[in-house]
């Protein structure tokens, strides 16, 4: 016979990035008194991290603990970017319900159909909440539809569909339990109302031994390595001696040396925990996620948590070029290999592979973004990398090869739907809907190779002038679309080294964007601008004026620089073409070709076009 714990309620909140998850849990804290009459309130104070601050997005799963009617309710704030699914999956272990945030304009979109695909798959209820209803262009009753189609479209069951709906306005702070009385006066009440009747209290069997699942893992300066566990069965106490289930099978008994709770955004030391409780627990150095707590009398391990495969994957090695470790301060092998094993531990959705070079490895995970991510933590923390061009992991069925395939949502206003449809199309997109919603904007639902959506945003967003909305999500593998030509021109590449000066800049301003400016220091196989023809062209960009006592005719004419374009680390990752890198360094992102020496790249090049040719005859 179950028993439960009516005074927790442990509740996911999951959605598509940028639909108000965090800014909501915000409003929550704040009304449910979680921050002191003097206290200095951030705005979304769950993300904490330098990064997800300066791109507004989540990344990693964290949770907050809010006290309400005197029932402790567990949020989970989880990622709403699709590369970070394996942050989903694990804060769903977690949770006994989902709150599924909605756009009240945008409506579901791709990463709302994988977050609710695994809560359907876990049977969890679900609260949906139509966010930002403040919005002028809101659609309320659309989007509603649109979320019951998308649960038919699952496969839910008729108890699944049979949801509850709150209407909310999450920087507000407000909610509503029905259309009509959107705009009044109010708080959030209606949706605390909502979580206590519709969110089931943990359950458990009241003789049965402890078991507790690890799902993340966190670090203290004081304790060291912090396990964060949901408690399934049994109690855990502050001292106690338990079983450690290994994901080898073996089992060690180990000593909780300090026992944690959150409270609010706090974490304190507790004496014992019961079922239902999120925890964290120290005194474990070597503990991972996906492994058990258990009673060493009597160790019952939980299954191994299971996340997606992967489908990018690129190569991250040491820094090698003339300008190396001018900047960073962490640059052997040595010390990039143990940085990835240390991001193995925490993060369940990479893999790390060993190459045919001794200095680099092959990185695994789900999207250009997560790998992204990755490498500009490592470059913060004093790393020089060495990064090539991601590229998709294929896998043999019958004999065949099969891609990945994403899921692609796109905005655009009408007047560039002719010029969407002929960028995708050039990548083998399949086009499997279009809606005209009247307001001059057009959604466009597409099904697209992964490699060819590498070095599409930009691109996307050059196009549309900024105005296109791009979303995409790994939906499945399919047979090999065959040959895709999604970069059409070159690059142009330094011939030797030295200083840029604006005298050859000028000249070369014609031949293409150039991403360096007058005065920045180039090696030889540098990438220093893309030419407008498709292939590459070595140039000297260090060329000086020859200064004579003669008077030019030229002299009186003023030449203009045009201002250099500088990617960013996730451009510069899909600019790249398979023979070239980009050199990461804490202060600076250069792009450069695998084979430096112009010599040695030009015989590389003659032999592959006759080798080329001899397959052809």
């Amino acid at each position: 016979m179950l028993a439960t714990r009516p005074d927790i309620r442990n509740l996911a909140i999951v959605a598509h990035v940028d639909h108000g998850k965090t800014t909501l849990v915000d409003a929550m804290l704040r009304q449910s008194g979680a921050f002191g009459a003097h206290e200095e309130v951030v705005d979304r104070v769950m993300d904490s991290n330098d990064l997800e601050r300066e791109k507004g997005i989540t990344i990693l799963a964290k949770n907050a603990s809010i006290l309400h009617s005197g029932v402790r309710v567990n949020l989970i704030d989880t990622p709403g970017h699709a590369d970070f699914g394996g942050e989903v999956e694990r804060g769903l272990t977690m949770a006994d319900g989902i709150l599924l945030l909605v756009d009240a304009s945008e409506g579901p979109l791709p990463q709302t159909r994988f977050v609710l695909r695994k809560a359907l798959e876990a049977k969890l209820p679900v609260i949906l909440v139509v966010n930002k209803v403040d919005r002028q262009d809101a659609r309320i009753s659309e989007v509603v539809d649109e979320v019951y189609e998308l649960f038919l479209d699952l496969d839910a069951a008729e108890d699944q569909i049979d949801f509850p709906i709150i209407y909310s306005n999450g920087r507000a702070g407000r909610a509503w339990t029905d259309v009509e009385s959107i705009g009044e006066s109010g708080d959030l009440e209606p949706l605390f109302k909502t979580i206590m009747d519709t969110i089931p209290a943990p359950s458990y069997e009241p003789d049965h031994p402890l078991q507790a699942l690890v799902t993340n893992l966190d670090a203290s300066p004081y304790v060291g390595r912090l396990a964060l566990c949901r408690i399934l069965n049994g109690s855990l106490r502050k001292g106690q001696q338990v079983a450690w289930c290994r994901r080898t099978g073996a089992v060690e008994t180990v000593k909780v040396t300090e026992l944690y709770m959150t409270e609010n955004l706090d974490r304190v030391s507790v004496e014992t925990a019961g079922p239902g409780d999120i925890v964290a627990i120290a005194g474990i150095a070597d503990i991972t996620i996906g492994e058990t707590i258990a009673d060493p009398v009597d160790a019952r391990p939980l299954p191994v948590t299971h996340v997606d495969e992967p489908t990018l994957s690129m190569v991250i090695g040491v820094n090698t070029s003339p300008l190396a470790g001018q900047e960073g301060k962490k640059l052997t092998a040595r010390m990039i290999k143990d940085r990835l094993d240390a991001e193995l531990v925490g993060n369940v959705s990479i893999a790390v592979l060993p190459t045919e070079r001794p200095d680099a490895w092959e990185v695994q995970g789900r999207g250009e973004l997560q790998l992204a991510v990755l490498v500009e933590m490592m470059r913060r923390e004093g790393f020089e990398l060495t990064v090539g061009k991601p590229r998709v992991l294929t896998q043999l069925v019958n004999g065949k090869v099969h891609e990945p395939v994403e899921r692609v949502t796109i905005d655009v206003p009408e007047d560039y739907l002719g010029l969407v449809t002929q960028l995708v199309a050039l990548r083998k997109g399949r086009l499997e809907q279009m809606v005209n919603h009247g307001t001059g904007w057009v959604r466009m639902e597409y099904l697209v190779p992964a490699r060819g959506l590498i070095g599409f945003r930009t691109e996307f967003l050059t196009d549309t002038r900024g105005t296109g909305i791009l979303h995409h999500i790994y939906d499945r593998h399919e047979p090999w679309f065959g040959p895709l030509r999604t970069r059409p021109t070159g690059s142009l590449v330094a011939d030797r080294r030295g200083m840029t000066t604006s005298y050859s800049i000028i000249g070369l301003q014609e031949r293409g964007v150039l991403f360096v400016g007058p005065g920045i220091e180039v090696y030889e196989g540098m990438i220093v601008g893309e030419n407008a023809r498709s292939d590459d062209m070595d140039v000297n960009i260090t060329k000086t004026k020859q200064l004579t006592n003669h008077r030019a005719a030229s002299a009186e004419i003023l030449e203009r620089l045009i201002p250099h374009q500088e990617l960013s680390l996730e451009q510069a990752l899909e600019f790249i073409s398979e023979d070239e890198y980009v050199e990461v360094t804490p202060m600076t992102v250069r792009l450069r070709k695998a084979e430096l020496e112009q010599a040695t790249r030009g015989r590389k090049a003659a032999q592959a076009k006759r080798e080329r040719l001899a397959a052809n005859a």
